[in-house]
């Protein structure tokens, strides 16, 4: 019997394009410059699992803070699943899972001033719950300019190759 062409054995139901629901904190990037990235699982009750994959979650305000050696995210707002019979806090305190060495890295990196956790993303990989933290300092409104000129000056130079190509054919 020959193999699939998906690579010989490999399910092709759509868990692999379901598995990655994203949140994102669209509004992070623009904020923060992105130092560095660390994915780490977070603890849900059942209610909270469903209504993120859902998508009925906002990380925009959230933020992640250590405390006594364990890492908490706060002010992520998941919305109640209608169905649940026992519905959860929209807006508790979340345990953050990490290992110890990259939670004393943390430590170490947070000591400088000006720099924070936020949570950039919350996804699924693998049917478990990820929240990707970025280490991050806060942009200064003249960098936000900055940014925003770049971007725009970066689109019209695409605009304008594009419209010399269509010319030439």
């Amino acid at each position: 019997m020959p193999k699939s062409a998906t690579g010989g054995g490999a399910k092709t139901d759509g868990k692999a394009a379901r598995d990655r629901v994203a949140i994102a904190n669209r509004r992070a990037r623009h904020e923060y410059f992105i130092l560095d990235t660390y994915e780490c699982g977070i603890v849900l009750v059942g209610s909270e699992v469903k209504s993120i994959r859902d998508g009925r979650a906002n990380v925009g305000d959230a933020y992640a803070r250590i405390e006594a050696g364990e890492v908490w995210l706060y002010g992520m707002h998941v919305s109640p699943y209608p169905f649940a019979r026992i519905g959860h806090d929209p807006t508790r305190r979340r345990k953050l899972l990490l290992h110890r060495n990259e939670i004393d890295r943390l430590i170490g990196k947070l000591n400088e001033p000006g720099l924070t956790l936020v949570p950039l993303k919350v996804y699924f990989q693998n049917g478990m719950a990820k929240v990707e933290l970025a280490v991050a300092r806060g942009k200064r409104q003249w960098d936000k300019r900055q940014a925003m000129a770049e971007r725009d000056a970066k689109r019209e130079a695409d605009r304008a190759l594009r419209s010399r190509n269509r010319g030439s054919e």
